[in-house]
């Protein structure tokens, strides 16, 4: 299925190529060239995997992306946000604009902060032209010899890897340390939870390790190690001096706390981990006090019957799943009992927003 995609891919860049005046010219896609190939790749793939008819899912994934884009410093281009009704964890930027994600990772990352995560890694990597570079060192040299082997009907493993390596995992140390640090800059221009880039690094990292790959393949390569990239966000985020503070006991017990206030997570549901929803409802928290003083109306339970989350305004706070829940409750009645947590907080947060005002 791979192969024949990327022979697809490869007939577009051979059309394209047949424009360039000098092969060793830097820079050689120019932007008119990047967006239509960007829109025969974007066209091949909804024809080969189709598209979710989730429509509700689909507006969401647009909507998110579209807000993350508003504030990326490329606006030079009109970007696309769809879901592929493919099974994968994967996501995959195409040239121009056209970003995709797979129905399998909405599926590993259910929730507004995850996919504002992933996003905005994607985005990064379209606007710092990571995808078009990369294309553009393996078209120096190996173009006309690809497509002559599949013209011809060969197999070509070794040339189609190298096609592979430019769209998929062609991305240096540099462009993946670029695209992190890109995302969670997104992320917090939009409104979205800081550490939205650093949780979906660590659950690919878990999906990786759980499946005895070495690297992450497609979305998010784990080059360097996510150690260290997550070393290098951490340095990135110290400089918000992010509040609420997370403790974590271990990866399936967490608190978040301000003060005297404490939220204990003490489940992990399913690949999301106790300690990474902490890191959704101390981030969201944080994203929340960015907007000045707090109303504690403004928190909002939205009852699902077997899950039910938690929203401030337009901003996801936290789900509540079954096994939160204690005996003889649901989850929308702990939810319930949750804001009333909350609320308590927001007092607390408008106090400090009230002495900063002062001072």
């Amino acid at each position: 299925m791979l192969k024949s995609f990327l022979k697809i891919v490869l007939a577009s860049l051979i059309v394209i190529s047949c424009s360039y005046a000098s092969p060793t010219e830097a820079g050689m896609i120019s932007k008119e060239q990047e967006i239509s190939m960007g829109k025969a790749t974007a066209q091949q793939l909804e024809a080969q995997y189709g598209l979710s008819q989730d429509y509700i899912l689909q507006e969401r994934v647009d909507r998110i992306g579209q807000r993350l884009a508003a504030v990326c410093p490329r606006k030079d281009l009109e970007y696309s946000f769809k879901v592929l009704n493919n099974s994968e964890i994967n996501a995959l930027a195409c040239p121009g604009g056209f970003i995709y994600v797979y129905k399998g990772l909405l599926d590993f990352m259910p929730s507004d902060t995850e996919l504002a995560g992933v996003l905005s890694h994607e985005i990064t990597h379209v606007t710092q032209k990571h995808t078009v570079h990369a294309i553009e060192k393996q078209m120096l040299g190996n173009i006309l010899l690809i497509g002559a082997a599949v013209a011809a009907g060969g197999d070509a493993i070794g040339l189609i890897q190298t096609v592979q390596a430019a769209l998929y995992s062609g991305f240096s140390r540099t462009d993946e340390r670029g695209a992190d640090k890109g995302g969670l800059s997104l992320c917090i221009e939009a409104g979205y939870n800081p550490y939205s880039v650093l949780i979906t690094m660590f659950k690919l990292d878990d999906y990786s390790k759980s499946k005895g790959y070495k690297d992450n393949y497609g979305v998010f390569s784990s080059h360097p190690e996510p150690e260290e990239r997550a070393k290098r966000l951490h340095s990135q985020l110290a400089k918000l001096n992010i509040h609420p503070d997370i403790v974590t006991k271990d990866d399936d017990h967490a608190t978040v706390c301000e003060g005297d206030w404490y939220f204990n997570i003490n489940n992990s549901i399913g690949a999301t981990k106790a300690k990474y929803r902490a890191y959704m409802l101390a981030g969201s928290l944080w994203t929340v006090r960015q907007k000045g003083y707090i109303d504690p109306n403004h928190f909002v339970v939205y009852d699902y019957g077997t899950t039910a989350d938690i929203y401030y305004d337009d901003i996801q706070l936290y789900t509540v799943y079954p096994q939160d829940t204690q005996q003889n409750t649901t989850p929308g009645s702990c939810a319930a009992n949750c804001v009333e947590s909350l609320k308590t907080w927001a007092n607390i947060a408008n106090t400090q927003i009230d002495k900063k005002s002062k001072k």
